[in-house]
């Protein structure tokens, strides 16, 4: 017995950054696995390096690229993207819509119960990756959007959070999902767990990541400048990454005095970046679960990161390493601290590696995002002893229970 084929359809705005990553990877292994996939998202964003990522994809995309124009904000425009879009999708007639990041699933769950009520059997998937979680309840614009989730919610056949923390915040937020839902964390590939050494003349410290405050490239533009004025010593940094606040950062740099010291060094693979410094920052204010940091971990590389989203599930019992999120004095502290003493940092690092779980690949990333489509969607399971279907599966699943929506584990 084996599984039918499905045609599969990825929604996001910005293809760019993590969110991009995961779509990536989960787009490859299910086209892998036998099924049609194809991905639609805005036509006015995502950097070159992005892109040329998913040009490396395109054969694996037999239903195609779509590039629609897709707002950031809420505005009159969204209805006219929303009818192209429809009228692609519609077309390609899929049977899963997956909706990625607060805008991305907006149209994924609105286009897919358009769909529904002309009689097709589409199933409507959302994964928030953070997105309007991030905004405060108690504030206007975060009552609007989580108003919003809660109806779209009545749109939706299941959802898939990257973290528990992202779970527990639906939750807080928005309230308990009334229908199936599960957390599958973002995944690696087998070649990125393996150690990661310095190029030669790397820099003091590397930044990976957007350019915009969420990131925190401020935070760490300024513990470089408080970690000079302590140590009389100026570190070397390498900011790597794209993004809509460069600019800005530029402009911090130079006014710290720090543009001898700080280099911006665009977007590049992971590896490539983490490598061209001693130690990696992540100053993030909010997370979901970040890639970098998984990444890092797994390349057993020397790494200071804040307190926030999922991040404390991938540091496990060693989670009181991190610190405070938008707190400059413990950042600077914890640079300060990585310069004076480099051999703890790689001693933490290794030890830090041995305790990331196995179930952060892909591979498993697959199998259970996959397999809910399946049971949302009522299909009978596979045959066990078939190559890559319930026996990972099952493995994932002894490992860290799953979520649905009755509140109970599967």
């Amino acid at each position: 017995m084996t599984w039918a084929p499905l045609r599969i359809i990825h929604c996001v705005r910005s293809p760019i950054g993590g969110i991009f990553r995961h779509i990536c990877d989960l787009a490859a292994a299910q086209s892998d696995a036998g099924h049609a996939v194809g991905i639609v998202f805005d036509s006015s964003t995502g950097g070159r390096f992005d892109l040329a990522r998913l040009d490396s994809l395109s054969d694996k995309l037999t239903l195609g690229i779509g590039r629609f124009p897709m707002r950031r904000h809420l505005g009159i425009q969204d209805a006219k993207a929303a009818g192209a879009l429809y009228r692609h999708v519609r077309n390609i007639n899929p049977d899963i819509l997956h909706g990625h990041g607060a805008k991305g699933g907006a149209y994924a769950r609105t286009i897919g119960t358009l769909l529904r009520m002309k009689g097709r059997n589409v199933t409507r998937v959302y994964t928030p990756h953070g997105g309007s979680l991030h905004y405060d309840p108690h504030r206007l614009e975060g009552y609007v959007y989580h108003r919003l989730e809660r109806i779209l919610e009545r749109m939706s056949d299941a959802i898939v959070f990257v973290s528990d923390y992202e779970a527990a915040a639906y939750q807080s937020k928005v309230g308990t999902p009334n229908i199936a839902y599960r957390v599958v964390y973002n995944g690696l590939r087998p070649e990125e767990f393996s150690p990661l050494g310095d190029v030669e003349d790397a820099a003091d410290f590397v930044f990976v990541g957007m350019l915009r405050d969420l990131k925190g490239p401020d935070l760490f533009i300024e513990g470089l400048y408080n970690t000079k004025l302590k140590t009389g010593r100026t570190p070397t940094a390498r900011i790597f990454g794209e993004g809509p606040d460069e600019a800005r950062y530029r402009a911090l740099v130079e006014t710290y005095g720090l543009s001898d010291k700080v280099t911006f060094m665009g977007a590049s693979p992971a590896r490539t970046a983490m490598a061209a410094g001693r130690t990696l920052v992540v100053p993030s204010r909010a997370e979901a679960m970040p890639y970098i940091v998984l990444e890092a971990v797994a390349a057993e590389r020397p790494l200071i990161a804040t307190r926030v989203g999922g991040i404390p599930e991938i540091f496990g019992k060693h989670a009181r390493r991190l610190i405070d999120p938008g707190n400059v004095a413990q950042l600077t502290a914890a640079m300060v601290a990585a310069l004076d003493n480099p051999a703890r940092m790689a001693d933490e690092a290794r030890t830090l590696r041995k305790c990331l779980s196995e179930t952060y690949t892909v591979d498993l990333m697959h199998d259970r995002i996959t397999s809910l489509y399946r049971t949302v969607r009522g299909e009978q399971a596979a045959d066990p002893l078939a190559p890559g279907n319930m026996a990972s599966i099952r493995q994932a699943e002894a490992a860290r229970p799953a979520y649905v929506g009755s509140g109970q584990k599967e």
